[in-house]
């Protein structure tokens, strides 16, 4: 691979990925040219891409900040790359940061678009970065209060952030709903409660719902208690999600709340913009904690083969984290 080429994933059908060599464009004074050390794949919304189910109302609304090409196929999608900046302005050279970037060896970006990583955040870790941003948007869509009770149902990789921060809220007693129980060890080392659907608690003030799964909205409504709020935190691509709104859905006065990391929270859109809500992301990444999360690691090469591994559903990932380290310059 020559000096001025990259080498990038692409879903080229519906199930199916390939490695492609591509040319780098030429960085200008104010861009970056950033070497990836390691990406993150989000499992939601990645494997709903790679699956090619991305609804057609739907394909520009998704687009990522960097994607090439268009839905349903052949595209270029991603968004938690970490690299060392390579060349650009003299106060970023050499430093790790974060981008919104597809998996790719070498890119060059505006140097506005990248996030320069705390020095205590280690690069392996930084791969939660974009699924810390999206618990914190969806804490802040759900307002918890001092001493509330919480229900996270679905411990995947938001979900178990979003139990993690809400759990460092004073007074509030959070417990982490799953149907899988080897979750269980996970929610004990983030330092909160666990649950199986049949032991659930009820009642709850707040309810944030991230398992993508129907059965788990329709859980999600049966805990919430009088007049609390459930913040949906799923996309379900082009599924169709029935609800049960009958029942005691009225008389308890429930509110269905969706939340999208894309725009920030209504509650805190006039003083934030994304990229103070980034940099908020990046600093709650210092917990070694979190490290728990992060539970699988293959080379960039093996990413056809990764994604179709993770799209088949067959294992216990989370965060499955993508090295590159061993790609050429």
């Amino acid at each position: 691979m020559t000096a001025d080429a990259a080498r990038a994933f692409w879903t080229v059908a519906p199930g199916q990925g390939e490695i492609r060599t591509e040319p780098l464009d030429t960085p200008s004074t104010d861009d970056v040219l950033v070497r990836a050390l390691y990406s993150g794949i989000s499992r939601g919304t990645e494997v709903l891409v790679f699956e090619g189910r991305v609804p057609p109302s739907e394909f520009q609304r998704m687009r990522a900040p960097f994607q090439a090409g268009s839905f349903p196929a052949p595209v270029k999608y991603g968004y938690a790359s970490v690299g060392r900046i390579e060349r650009g302005p003299r106060e970023l050279q050499d430093r790790t940061v974060f981008v919104l970037y597809p998996h790719q060896t070498r890119y060059v970006v505006p140097a506005q678009s990248v996030h320069v990583l705390p020095d205590d955040v280690p690069p392996e870790r930084a791969v939660l970065t974009a699924s810390i941003e999206t618990a914190i948007n969806g804490l802040w869509d759900a307002r918890p209060q001092i001493g509330d009770r919480i229900v996270v149902v679905g411990a995947g990789t938001v979900g178990c952030l979003v139990a993690w921060l809400a759990g460092r809220i004073p007074g509030c007693d959070v417990e982490l709903v799953d149907i899988n129980p080897r979750r269980e060890a996970i929610a004990h080392v983030i330092g909160v409660r666990f649950a199986r659907p049949d032991t659930i608690w009820e009642g709850a003030d707040v309810v944030i719902h991230a398992s993508g799964s129907p059965a788990g909205l329709d859980l999600a409504l049966k805990v919430a208690g009088f007049e609390a709020t459930i913040v949906e935190m799923s996309w379900y691509g082009d599924q169709s999600v029935p609800l049960a709104l009958g029942e005691a859905f009225h008389a308890r006065r429930l509110t269905l709340k969706s939340s999208q990391v894309g725009s920030v929270a209504s509650s805190q859109r006039a003083r934030w913009d994304t990229r103070r809500r980034m940099q908020l992301a990046l600093t709650m990444l210092t917990d070694d904690v979190l490290d728990v999360l992060i539970t699988g690691e293959s080379e960039f090469e093996e990413l056809p083969a990764t994604m179709a591994q993770l799209s088949a559903g067959a294992d216990d990932t989370l965060c499955h984290r993508i090295r590159y380290e061993r790609q050429g310059r």
